[in-house]
């Protein structure tokens, strides 16, 4: 492996392989690529993002990548690094207050072509779903499909049509005829599938997840990947479940101290074992085995 000359930038292909050489703590590696660049524009675009909380420290610092139309993400570091602050800046949750203008220079993240701004809140906000780590403090309605048609009935949608997505999307989640139950009635597991119930309901283009596997059994685990395989759009995934990225994700970053520092295939930056320790991860079980060895 080779040093990089760079930090990883807004026009990253989906498989480049890159490492923040401005990182004290980072294992330098570069794989090129750029041949394999994509042709259109990205689904999201972050450019030199840093962030702070009111008095506090850094905890984003000049982060910088971009995600492909249908390309699944998976961000991974230590507790800490900044991983749910990101997410929370690509559906218009942070900064507050978010700049006013529609200038691209007033916004380091722009969604689907779009600078987010006060401007197009609404509109990302459409495109974009979040999902919280905690089932808990994204579900607040008596009922199931009360929860799942918030989101529907608030973008304007007519009740018969919230309730023809209802059905659907608690069908895509493998809850179907779970309306009328009561969320304080549901297992963790399945309060996760609700609220990926609710976020779907609304029809966007990007999901944007937030520890979705954490505090799940298999079964439970397995069901909400299912659910995952069916979306279409892009998926921008932050997990402390490594064999899941690698499993599943086209692509993988790293975050530490809020600084980008390595992006690349998950087989190849998920297995450098000097990089992993150096960030506080270890090599996923699934890189352990060898590769004759592992499961088809």
């Amino acid at each position: 492996m080779t040093e990089a000359d760079s930090t990883a930038g807004p026009g990253t292909a989906p498989d480049h392989t890159s490492v923040n050489p401005n990182s004290p703590r980072a294992n330098v590696v570069s794989t090129d690529s750029a041949s394999t660049a994509p042709t259109e524009a990205p689904s999201i675009e972050v450019r030199s993002l840093s962030f702070r909380y009111t008095g506090g420290p850094w905890v984003l610092r000049e982060v910088s990548f971009a995600v492909a139309r249908g390309e699944i993400l998976g961000i991974v570091g230590p507790s800490g690094a900044g991983k749910s602050t990101l997410l929370h800046h690509l559906n218009g949750l942070l900064p507050d207050p978010l700049p006013p203008g529609q200038s691209a220079d007033n916004s380091p993240v722009r969604i689907e072509q779009q600078p987010l701004c006060k401007a197009t809140l609404r509109e990302v906000r459409r495109n974009v779903g979040l999902l919280f780590q905690d089932p808990d403090d994204q579900l607040f309605c008596p009922t199931v499909a009360e929860d799942v048609a918030f989101g529907p009935l608030n973008l304007g949608l007519h009740r018969d049509e919230a309730r023809q997505r209802v059905e659907e999307s608690l069908r895509t989640v493998g809850l179907e005829g779970f309306g009328a139950r009561s969320t304080l009635q549901l297992s963790i597991g399945e309060r996760k599938r609700v609220c990926l119930a609710g976020v779907l309901a609304c029809r966007p283009r990007i999901l944007a997840l937030d520890e979705p596997f954490s505090n799940l059994d298999p079964r439970a685990r397995r069901q909400l990947l299912e659910a995952l395989k069916r979306f279409e759009g892009s998926i921008v995934i932050a997990t402390h479940q490594l064999d899941l990225v690698v499993q599943h994700c086209d692509r993988v970053i790293v975050l530490d101290g809020g600084q980008l520092i390595a992006a690349g295939p998950p087989a190849v930056i998920l297995s450098d074992p000097v990089l992993m320790e150096r960030h506080g991860l270890e090599v996923p079980l699934t890189l352990r085995i060898p590769p004759e060895s592992r499961p088809s």
